[in-house]
């Protein structure tokens, strides 16, 4: 079973473990995902998204959604076509697309999303965060769900469970709210806070409003 149909068969429902070398198996939480933002996607995310947002893995798009609703232009992207889909019928704009692949204004987005720990996709947070810069125009953010302090930076191969099928793995990567600056000064990016709210840790890096100086 590929990644995708695993992840699509989830947002149709079903129960999706992910199961990883150093956490073992946990449950995917898609009910969230497919239900309405929190007091903490709204007080933590949604709140630091006030111009054109980059919702990257969107998926079934609560958040997009929800900063619809706001209005704010905003833009989701996914390689689910499931959630892509998903997201459109609850009133976002959606696109499939691989966030490393051809985006949509780049360059020019205020915002870019990496919630619910998105920030791990493809396995190398670094090279992530070097692509948010890109899309962003200068002084922009990337609004960057972490996990807890002490998590470090992990890096998995993961699969998923379904009716005890299990997907062909892929990279992903945690990243812990004690790493972030590290991590932001290496991608080119400037940490400007760090908030944590029910047990929920959130960082907003900044794009510099001037470039590097060139070294000659």
């Amino acid at each position: 079973m590929c990644p995708h149909a695993a992840f699509n068969a989830a947002l149709g429902g079903e129960r999706c473990e992910v199961v990883t070398a150093s956490e073992g198996v946990t449950q995917l939480p898609a009910g969230r995902w497919l239900g309405p933002p929190d007091l903490t996607d709204q007080r933590l995310l949604l709140s630091r998204c006030d111009g054109p947002t980059l919702d990257v893995g969107c998926g079934p798009g609560r958040l997009s959604a929800a900063l619809v609703a706001r209005g704010t232009v905003v833009m989701g992207i996914d390689v689910s076509d499931v959630a892509v889909m998903q997201a459109i019928d609850r009133g976002a704009t959606a696109l499939r697309r691989d966030v490393f692949g051809p985006v949509p204004a780049l360059g020019r987005w205020h915002h870019v999303l990496l919630a619910d720990g998105n920030v791990g996709i493809g396995g190398d947070p670094v090279r992530l965060l070097r692509r948010s810069v890109e899309l962003l125009r200068k002084g922009g953010t990337v609004v960057v769900e972490l996990s807890a302090p002490g998590t470090g930076l992990r890096r998995d191969r993961i699969r998923l469970r379904v009716q005890g099928r299990m997907s062909a793995p892929f990279d992903w990567a945690s990243v812990g709210a004690d790493v972030v600056g590290s991590l932001a000064d290496e991608s080119g990016l400037e940490l400007l806070r760090l908030d944590e709210l029910a047990g929920r840790w959130v960082a907003v890096l900044r794009r510099p409003l001037a470039d590097p100086a060139v070294q000659s």
